[in-house]
């Protein structure tokens, strides 16, 4: 879950890793993009894909696992 910026508070899945400090992140709100770690926090759920899935392949997982409610809804954010 993302927790800074404009889509803080929304769902987020981790494509890849960049880096020691980047990922790049992709979601059903959440637009494609390199992500600093440190603002995320990691929900217990794990998707089965392929490192670098492109966007569609994230949004099948997604909806595959029942939790595309989840990712479309902004979440409250307690820092």
């Amino acid at each position: 879950m993302k927790t800074h910026g404009r889509e803080a508070g929304l769902h987020a899945v981790v494509v890849d890793v960049i880096d020691r400090a980047y990922v790049l992140i992709d979601g059903a709100a959440v637009r494609r993009r390199r992500c600093n770690i440190k603002h995320l926090v990691p929900i217990p759920e794990k998707f089965d894909i392929v490192k670098g899935a492109d966007s569609d392949d994230v949004l099948a997982a997604v909806k595959s696992a029942g939790m595309m409610e989840k990712f479309e809804n902004i979440v409250e954010v307690d820092l």
